[in-house]
This record gives structure tokens, C-alpha cells and sequence, in this order.
């Protein structure tokens, strides 16, 4: 009888201990459930900052790029050495419409570019925050529509001028302005690097909001 009765005492205490460390296991759950969350939320805020960090580094570069493009086109200039009593033979760059919207369009860009700077230095102190992305976005994407017609529009010009055109009698130019399509020429490649660019950061700042 003692052997029993001991045995049920025992299994009371049992009972008790489990009823009293149930109410810490209750309140250790949320604890661990928040710590994951905070946990998975700072992983997503670095790799979040990461991106922003290499978007100013692209941005940077597109705005070197875009900046020797228009230093370039606007200093194309060109005069032979030869001239006849009425007529002296020079190229510039305003001589062409083409030309002269690329200087304009790029140096907008040179412009934006630099603008765009602080936002994306916002982006970097908080990489959670959503609306310096968007507007990154929507303005990247219209830089980039201006930069790609100031791009196309000369490089059609500088494929004229290297090879003309048979059928419109047009001749090629640049056997006697060498300098001046060489210039030209590094002016359109530059810029279509700065469009480049252009792209990869809205594929960034896309990617970013994607993640939040």
C-alpha cells in the first residue's frame, strides 16, 4: 500500500511540473518566432542596401560616361587645311541637328544624373523605404527613352558619314574630316554605354521593390 500510494504522489508532482513549465514554453514561442522575423527582415535590409550601393556606383559611372559624351560632341570641330578664295571647307557639330540634340539630350542626362544622386543615397540609409526607388524608376526610365533618341539619332548620322549613300548621292565625309568622326564616333559609344547603365539600374531599383 505504501509503494502505491507513493507512486500516485509521485505522478501528482509530475503532473504539477509539466502544468508549471507549460506557461514558459507558451511564452518562449513568440520570442523565437520574433527573433526569426527580425532576423529574416535584417537579411532582406542588407542585401537591400547592398543594391542601392552598387546602384550609386552604376550611377556614378553612367554619369562619367554621359559627361564625356557631351565634352566629346560638343567640342567636334574640324577645319582642312586647304580653302579657296570663297569657300573654307570646317565641320562642326551644330552644323547637324542630329548632333546638336545629342549635346542637349546627354547633357540633360549629365544633369539628371546628378540629381539623382542624394535619392539614391536615401536608399542606401534606408533600404526598406519604397518611394526614392519608385521615383528612381519612373525617372530612370524616361532618362533612358531621351538618352537612347540622342544615341540613335547620331549614330545614324555617323554611319552616313563613314560610308554615305549611293542612292541619295550622299558622300562619305570622313576620309577628309578623319578627327572630326572619330570624335563623333567615341561620343555615340559613350553614350550608348551610359544607356546601358541606365538600364541595369532600373533593373536594380525593379529587383530592390521586388524584395519588399
Amino acid at each position: 500500500m505504501e509503494k502505491s500510494e507513493s507512486t500516485k504522489i509521485d505522478a501528482v508532482e509530475t503532473n504539477k511540473e509539466k502544468k508549471g513549465k507549460a506557461p514558459l514554453l507558451g511564452t518562449a514561442a513568440p520570442a523565437i518566432v520574433a527573433a526569426v522575423a527580425h532576423d529574416g527582415h535584417a537579411k532582406g535590409g542588407g542585401a537591400k542596401r547592398g543594391i542601392a550601393i552598387f546602384d550609386l556606383i552604376l550611377r556614378i559611372a553612367a554619369f562619367a560616361s554621359a559627361l564625356g559624351a557631351t565634352v566629346a560632341m560638343a567640342t567636334t570641330e574640324e577645319t582642312l587645311p586647304f580653302f579657296t578664295q570663297f569657300f573654307q571647307f570646317e565641320a562642326s557639330y551644330d552644323d547637324l541637328p542630329a548632333f546638336t540634340f545629342f549635346v542637349v539630350g546627354m547633357g540633360i542626362v549629365v544633369a539628371y544624373l546628378v540629381l539623382s544622386v542624394p535619392f539614391s543615397i536615401v536608399c542606401i540609409v534606408r533600404p526598406h523605404a519604397v518611394v526614392p526607388r519608385l521615383l528612381l524608376i519612373i525617372f530612370d526610365t524616361v532618362i533612358i527613352a531621351l538618352a537612347t533618341s540622342a544615341a540613335a539619332s547620331s549614330a545614324a548620322i555617323v554611319y552616313l558619314a563613314h560610308n554615305g549613300n549611293q542612292d541619295a548621292n550622299w558622300l562619305a565625309i570622313c576620309q577628309q574630316f578623319g578627327d572630326f568622326c572619330q570624335r563623333a564616333s567615341g561620343a555615340v559609344v559613350a553614350s550608348f554605354v551610359t544607356v546601358v547603365l541606365l538600364i541595369l539600374m532600373v533593373v536594380l531599383s525593379a529587383s530592390a521593390l521586388r524584395r519588399h
